[in-house]
């Protein structure tokens, strides 16, 4: 491993399962059910093998969330302000270099998710690496955007500080926090990259067109 490489035992998983799910009626959309089991323990199981420690953002049902067996912790900023706020909380108790954000709400992402933003973040010099993924346009003519996946980020924890200032005057947008630090895109866009890895389910029908797939 280069000496400038970021290891998986210096990344911390964070899963975010803190929102409102307000496109989902309300529910708790990480404990809804895909495949027989919660939305959040597929995305759980997937992230295991790919970080060193892991933990979950949540705001409700924390006991449903500690049965998966890991911290779970809750946003230290009031009134749901969206994935900021779980950045946050993850960054106040990583205790490794790195932090890596993933939604409950995308069981699919991808099984090298983690190694190939560690590569680029390492390869850039990178405080935050972000994924990208293709986006078919409305009329499935021209060919597919990139578009960011800003809940898909290894951050360094040393940004605490940055987005602790950052929420606390009110910034809510992940990208105007980004912005002000190196940040680079990672595209998940090669030859054999699954085209809906990450296809999130926002709404009851989207979560059981996913189990349709």
């Amino acid at each position: 491993m280069p000496a400038h490489a970021i290891a998986p035992a210096d990344i911390t998983g964070l899963l975010l399962a803190g929102g409102r799910g307000s496109r989902m009626g309300g529910v708790d959309k990480g404990l809804q059910l895909f495949n027989g089991e919660p939305l959040a323990l597929h995305a759980m199981r997937r992230l295991v093998p790919q970080v060193g420690p892991l933990m979950v953002n949540a705001n409700r049902n924390l006991a449903d969330y500690e049965a998966f067996g890991v911290p779970v912790w809750p946003d230290s900023v009031a009134d749901y302000p969206g994935p900021l706020a779980g950045f946050l909380t993850g960054l106040a108790h990583c205790t490794t270099p790195w932090l890596l954000t993933v939604p409950c709400d995308t069981p699919l992402f991808p099984l090298d998710l983690v190694a190939r933003l560690a590569e680029t973040a390492a390869a850039a010099s990178a405080e935050i690496a972000m994924a990208s993924a293709p986006e078919a346009a409305a009329d499935n003519a021209t060919p597919p955007l990139l578009r960011p996946q800003p809940v898909f980020c290894l951050l360094r924890a040393d940004l605490h500080d940055s987005l602790r200032r950052f929420t606390e005057a009110g910034g809510r947008k992940v990208h105007a926090w980004t912005a002000q630090h190196r940040t680079v895109a990672v595209p998940f866009d090669r030859p054999g990259d699954a085209p809906d890895a990450f296809f999130n389910a926002n709404t009851l029908a989207e979560l059981q067109a996913l189990e349709n797939r």
